[in-house]
């Protein structure tokens, strides 16, 4: 006969780390719809601006393309995992099918400062961050996103007086001063990520100066 079940001993999902990390991803994308739904919601109640929510959305659906690619076949698609695991979580869905913040979808695309230029820019900001946060460090990986980066940020009236504008065109400059192969050392990069932090939050900080004056 089997040994009896304690019902105070914690069930396991997994016997290998292979199964381990496999849940673990599962469970980050179950969190990232969760958010996303409620982030939705508070948008539509007027609970967060367009200019707190642009970013937070674009982050979230940013996540979401990540960790599609990293669960595999083990989410044939997000309308499969959600009636798997139960989520009644339509906002989300809906967000998630369309692939741009709310913001973008519903521009009017009157003017050069529209609501796509802030979401692609937003991106460029998140996936340099992202680089940085994965150790990247060569030239060769992290100048053609900077450059797009500056390149998406340089389309905003009055840009070339924000602060962070010179400071990223300074690490063009140093970038481009080095081999394809060489990288910046840790104490750049942690100078290097500081600076675009800084960049990304004086960039919406200007959006949301213009918000409240129109």
């Amino acid at each position: 006969m089997s040994s009896p079940v304690s019902l105070d001993e914690e069930a396991r999902l997994y016997t290998t780390n292979a199964e381990r990390e496999k849940y673990s991803l599962l469970a980050t994308l179950f969190g990232i719809v969760v958010r996303l739904d409620y982030l939705e919601r508070a948008y539509v109640r007027d609970s967060v601006t367009a200019a707190e929510y642009s970013p937070a959305c674009t982050h979230l659906l940013s996540q979401y393309k990540t960790m599609l690619k990293l669960v595999g076949d083990d989410v044939p698609s997000i309308e499969q995992f959600m009636t798997r695991y139960r989520m009644d979580h339509p906002a989300a869905l809906h967000r998630l099918k369309v692939g741009v913040p709310a913001t973008v979808e519903h521009s009017s695309e009157a003017g050069p400062e529209t609501g796509k230029w802030v979401a692609e820019t937003t991106q460029s900001f998140i996936t340099f961050m992202d680089a940085l946060k994965l150790r990247l460090r060569a030239k060769d990986q992290l100048h053609p996103i900077l450059q797009e980066l500056v390149t998406g940020y340089a389309r905003f009236k009055g840009s070339k007086d924000w602060e962070g504008r010179s400071k990223m065109v300074g690490w063009l400059i140093t970038l481009n001063g080095m081999k394809a192969s060489e990288e910046i050392t840790d104490e750049q990069a942690r100078q290097l990520s500081f600076d675009i932090e800084h960049a990304y939050a004086e960039f919406f900080r200007s959006l949301s100066t213009k918000e409240d004056a129109t």
